[in-house]
């Protein structure tokens, strides 16, 4: 990463050894602190256990991954797209994700595609230009919304099943460790309900953070497992994956 002393945390924050979604809405609408804050403990779960070596953090916005991925690397290169929304003065390499990627071949030991790939017009070049990158036994980690609202519009163009997500894989001759639904009925309801709750005058706001809070804890009771990862399956909120060349 470049000037790693200058980086400050954004939509992730690391609070006694938790890492979970910001609540500076500089960084992070109110209504997305749930699907942030699960998106952040499927990354620290991970990460924990496959990232090492050279990393990339590809498309990487403010890099809000770093502070959990720079314990378990050795070094790390952040790159994204010259048109980025998210301003990061720590991006190493702009380079444009649907062309080749201007890194040599068999560079990286890990790489993170952390809610990139449906902003992708051509994912499956992607997909490719990552099996070139890593080294042998590397690992790609990233996660996808799939029942979720349109977001950095115009670039929002696609959502994909797990279906899609294999397909991918094995197009591009990755093997699959594993690819799972990051919930179900609830967390769509929840998400949904948030997002249009926040805009009813004085109450709207606080009342969208106390329902993600409360759903936050729901889904880890044996009866909010239960529901989540028995609709997951039809109606899958987002899915995080791991595959390795």
């Amino acid at each position: 990463m470049k000037n790693p002393a200058t980086w400050r945390p954004s939509k992730y924050v690391f609070k006694n050894g938790k890492l979970s979604a910001s609540n500076d809405t500089n960084e992070l609408g109110i209504a997305s602190r749930m699907a942030a804050t699960i998106a952040a403990e499927y990354y620290q779960n991970n990460i924990e256990i496959y990232a090492k070596g050279a990393l990339l953090d590809l498309g990487c916005g403010k890099s809000p991954l770093y502070e959990i991925y720079s314990k378990h690397i050795l070094s790390s290169t952040s790159a994204d797209w010259d048109g980025t929304p998210h301003k990061n003065d720590n991006i190493d390499v702009k380079c444009d994700l649907t062309k080749k990627l201007p890194f040599d071949d068999a560079t990286y030991d890990t790489v993170i595609l952390s809610d990139v790939l449906e902003h992708l017009p051509n994912p499956e070049n992607l997909f490719s230009e990552i099996y070139r990158i890593l080294k042998i036994d590397g690992t790609l980690l990233l996660n996808t919304p799939f029942l979720y609202g349109i977001h950095e519009v115009p670039h929002d163009y696609y959502r994909y099943t797990q279906f899609a997500l294999n397909r991918f894989a094995n197009i591009s001759k990755f093997k699959i460790v594993k690819i799972e639904a990051t919930g179900g009925s609830p967390e769509i309801f929840i998400d949904l309900f948030a997002k249009h709750l926040q805009y009813i005058p004085f109450v709207g706001k606080i009342s969208a953070i106390f329902i993600q809070r409360f759903l936050l804890a729901f889904r880890k009771t044996k009866i909010g497992k239960t529901i989540s990862q028995k609709t997951a399956e039809r109606f899958p909120f987002g899915y995080f994956m791991v595959i390795q060349k």
